[in-house]
């Protein structure tokens, strides 16, 4: 699936699919028709109708295995960003335990940080782009400022330990996102789903190809539901790309409003 497909709105997506699958279904359908002339139409009829329930198993596992990487990279992406948030939030309660010039300026990097992740990173996650090569200049200083505290008393060391414990939680969680940002099923996957599709299709057309009203309400039937199915995995197909994609709003939500305030 191109970029183009993977940015537009939902109902534009579904007009695109369902187009293009209709339009399969319609040269099939005239294609079938138009060579079924008496000797190939008593040659079609031979093709067995077993083969229907065959063909329409396998396109079904082609799409649960295609589904199921989908869901996975889906759960993997919001479990990173839950896990960043979480560990930023953490960051900031616990800032309350170092000195408030240390906490001052370390809720104002977790700022920084969260800022340049929503405006920055999620477009270039959006176009794939996002790359592992340059660390987060926020959270890395943030990180060499909490190792470079201090501490008095034990209460600062565990906060110090707690709080590099956590921004280490939130580079790995970055890291995660980042890597999870790049999936996305290969076209091979989506060539082969059609094909399947294809066949499935070119069967149901021989199988009726002595009733054009039957051969065209199950081509009709078997289309809508494999540009449903596309519909479904294609919307899904890329974690932070798309209408339906995951957002920085958890990271957002925990952004410190001020610098000063606990």
């Amino acid at each position: 699936m191109s970029d183009w497909l993977h940015n537009l709105p939902v109902w534009a997506m579904a007009l695109v699919v369902f187009g293009f699958t209709y339009l399969l279904a319609i040269a099939v359908f005239l294609g079938v028709n138009a060579l079924a002339t008496e000797e190939r139409a008593k040659s079609f009829k031979t093709v067995s109708p077993g083969m229907l329930p065959v063909l329409g198993i396998l396109f079904g596992l082609f799409v649960a295995f295609t589904a199921a990487q989908v869901w996975n990279d889906s759960d993997r992406a919001a479990a990173a960003v839950s896990r960043e948030a979480s560990a930023l939030r953490a960051v900031m309660l616990l800032s309350a335990g170092l000195p408030a010039e240390n906490e001052a300026k370390l809720r104002g990097l977790v700022r920084d940080y969260i800022e340049h992740s929503a405006t920055v990173e999620w477009p270039m996650m959006a176009r794939q782009t996002a790359s592992l090569r340059v660390a987060p200049p926020a959270l890395v200083e943030a990180l060499q400022l909490v190792v470079a505290i201090a501490p008095q008393g034990e209460g600062q060391q565990t906060a110090q330990r707690e709080i590099i414990s956590a921004l280490q939680s939130a580079l790995d969680a970055r890291r995660q996102r980042i890597i999870v940002s790049q999936a996305e099923v290969n076209p091979v996957k989506w060539w082969c789903l059609y094909l399947q599709a294809l066949c499935e299709l070119l069967v149901i057309a021989i199988v009726h190809c002595d009733n054009r009203l039957a051969s065209a309400i199950a081509l009709a039937l078997f289309a809508t539901g494999v540009a449903a199915s596309v519909l479904l995995i294609a919307a899904h197909d890329r974690p932070f790309t798309g209408q339906i994609s995951i957002g920085p709003e958890p990271l957002l939500q925990i952004m410190p409003s001020d610098l000063t305030s606990r």
